[in-house]
């Protein structure tokens, strides 16, 4: 048995660097693609200016990746800190924790920003599904996607309450409902569509499908738990 486990932890651990190098090189192109936009909010950035930088999908963008090494250090820090408490399952969950965080509460940013006219027009609604999908376009479409996609990708990879697809197209079209609320109710010039609703629904389902290998069960839930210290026998 010690033979077979030590030919199962080369191939695992190929797969780790394998998933690591992806993510590296799609944060890379990522960049690389969106340079010149980024570039234009790094200054404003720098200078810890919040008109230009905080109130901009690019400085909410620039700001997300140059955060990405500190991301990785809490990563680190709390799977070495489970690590030793004897959690078995230490750097999965460290990660799924980080990674719905990073991942989500930048897009969540960019959907509040506020319009020109906030807070002097009335909130818009529109119920018809499918009928802004035609005005949303591609990059409407492809954002609206990736704002809960962090949540479902890595939420029941860290709980296992979520894991079924039924309840993370709940989980996502319930946040998703609530931001949709939130703009309605503060006035940000924004439309609070049925559409958004769905599409940040799909987008949540369609990451969790992406992890669904990775899935907690309530087996292991209960087994991460920290052993506890064995008590000594009383002498005698």
């Amino acid at each position: 048995m010690n033979h077979n486990a030590s030919l199962s932890a080369p191939p695992r651990r190929t797969r780790g660097i394998v998933l690591l190098s992806l993510a590296f090189l799609g944060v890379a192109s990522a960049a690389f693609v969106m340079r010149r936009p980024l570039m234009m909010s790094a200054p404003m950035c720098m200078a810890g200016r919040w008109h230009g930088c905080f109130d901009t999908f690019n400085g909410v963008v620039l700001i997300t990746l140059v955060t990405l090494p500190l991301a990785a250090l809490v990563v680190w820090a709390l799977a070495r800190r489970r690590r030793a408490a004897g959690v078995t399952s230490a750097w999965r969950m460290s990660l799924a924790e980080v990674g719905m965080v990073h991942g989500t509460v930048p897009f969540v940013w960019m959907t509040m920003m506020p319009g020109a006219g906030a807070g002097t027009v009335p909130g818009r609604v529109s119920l018809v599904p499918l009928r802004d999908l035609l005005t949303m376009g591609p990059l409407g479409i492809v954002g609206n996607l990736l704002v809960f996609a962090a949540l479902g990708f890595f939420a029941p990879m860290r709980f296992a309450a979520p894991a079924s697809v039924p309840r993370i197209l709940a989980l996502g079209a319930g946040c998703s409902v609530l931001v949709e609320t939130a703009q309605y109710v503060l006035r940000l010039d924004r439309v609070s569509s049925v559409d958004d609703v769905l599409v940040n629904a799909a987008g949540a389902v369609l990451a969790a499908l992406a992890s669904r290998r990775w899935w907690r069960t309530t087996a292991e839930a209960s087994s991460d738990q920290p052993r506890p210290a064995p008590v000594p026998a009383p002498a005698g």
